[in-house]
């Protein structure tokens, strides 16, 4: 089954950092020897997506982008400037060099403002705010996928940290009742009722558990300090985990089509992904329309209080400008093939994560599917194998079977055990990533 691994591994070293902080979580709690603390999934949901700082990475960048828009905007609105000049020259000197007209050069100090207003540029500056718009669009996604990448991976660590939870305590009863199967044949045999063979066999098989004792132990302290990391904590912390009481997600009745569909119409990277190739053919469509005149209107007023006698004491005019572009060295007709082959280059992106989306959906209904039926087989095996070992149980203590047979049944009890709680904690997670794979995970 498809995990977060690489991701839960970054989330860690981020969260670690986070917990260093002043303020962070690590104040709070010393490591493994604090006080017990009761967690819910939605406690530790909350936690990640407030300590963890891709979070406000993500929102950053989604204002960012607003304000792009703004920036983009600023175009189709007058323009207006202050100014205020003053000019020490020769009298009715001249600009002769530099320039093809001369103007006059008079000494004087003037204030004076002017206005413009772009008129029309034939929708080049229109798909310009409307490409920053998709953008904008395409990061509020990125935003929301970011969010969700991140409660996949706490759910991940959350669930297996209670299924290791539970083999800790699959391994600690069966240790329990191995020990006290040790002590009756080491009572029996000191009696003379039974052989030195049975209780051989029955000292190796308690090695056996506690074996299994020691190795359950070691992964969840594993997934205990996994999961603290990933919440923000450098330290591993004594959670008390919660069995979470709300439904789980999943579409067993739906065809992995239908969930394919649902996935490609719900995934944040997907609609990312489209208002990116609608923000990129807005500006190819800008980058087109270079070609087009550029019409904008003009207008100054001014006054002149300290002034040669021939410049008057203010000024004012108004004026249109049309600017037509003619030839500028093949510049437009770059930027225009450029822009057509980026819009094509994010489509063929969308193709290609439209086409992994819908493998991994298709592949992760499979587990979920497999998941399930393992469910019903596990818990078979694991009514089959108590009622194997209370018949061996029952066979031994009559004396119409050896130490071998019960043995048998024991381990095989135990297999089952495992075999059933690992199968819970595998059926929750395939649905838990079959939401996430179609996008319902907000």
């Amino acid at each position: 089954m498809k995990t977060a691994l690489p991701l839960m591994l970054g989330l860690a070293m981020t969260g670690i950092c986070c917990a260093q902080m002043p303020g962070g979580p690590a104040e709070t709690s010393a490591a493994g020897n604090g006080p017990v603390k009761r967690l819910t999934i939605e406690e530790a949901e909350a936690l990640a997506l407030r300590n963890n700082p891709q979070i406000t990475v993500g929102k950053l960048r989604a204002l960012q982008a607003r304000e792009f828009v703004r920036e983009a905007r600023s175009a189709l609105l007058p323009q207006a400037n202050l100014s205020v000049t003053a000019v020490d020259a020769n009298p009715g000197s001249r600009i002769a060099a530099g320039y093809l007209t001369n103007p006059s050069l008079y000494p004087r100090a003037a204030a004076g403002a002017s206005v413009s207003q772009l008129i029309t540029d034939f929708g080049r500056t229109t798909n310009l705010v409307s490409s920053s718009q998709f953008q904008a669009k395409a990061e509020d996604q990125n935003a929301v996928a970011t969010q969700q990448d991140i409660i996949l991976a706490v759910d991940e660590a959350f669930y297996n940290s209670l299924e290791t939870q539970a083999l800790l305590k699959v391994a600690q009863d069966t240790v329990t009742t191995r020990q006290t199967l040790v002590d009756q044949v080491q009572a029996l045999t000191n009696a003379k009722l039974r052989s030195d063979l049975d209780l051989s066999f029955s000292k190796v098989d308690l090695a056996r558990a506690n074996l299994l004792l020691l190795e359950s132990n070691n992964n969840y302290e594993a997934s205990l300090s996994t999961l603290s990391a990933i919440l923000g904590y450098a330290d591993r912390q004594n959670f008390q985990l919660e069995e979470p009481m709300r439904p789980l997600p999943g579409d067993e009745g739906l065809k992995a089509e239908d969930l394919i569909q649902k996935a490609i119409q719900q995934r944040p990277e997907i609609l990312a992904l489209q208002s990116e190739v609608a923000a990129a053919e807005k500006f190819g469509k800008a980058e087109h329309d270079l070609w087009w005149p550029t019409v904008s209107a003009l207008g100054v007023i001014g006054q002149a209080p300290v002034r040669d006698d021939h410049v008057p004491s203010w000024w004012g005019g108004v004026g249109v400008n049309i600017n037509v572009p003619v030839f500028n060295g093949f510049l437009y007709n770059a930027r225009a093939k450029t822009a057509d082959l980026e819009t094509e280059v994010k489509r063929k992106r969308l193709q290609d994560l439209e086409d992994n989306v819908a493998r991994d959906v298709r592949n992760t209904w499979l587990d979920s599917q497999k998941a399930l039926a393992r469910l019903s087989l596990t818990k078979q095996l694991e009514e089959q194998a108590s009622l194997a070992l209370e018949l061996a149980q029952a066979r031994y203590k009559l004396g119409l079977s050896s130490i071998v047979e019960y043995s048998q049944a024991e381990l095989q009890k135990t297999d089952a055990d495992l075999q059933d709680t690992d199968a819970k904690y595998q059926y929750r997670l395939s649905q838990i990533l079959l939401a996430y794979e179609m996008g319902e995970r907000r």
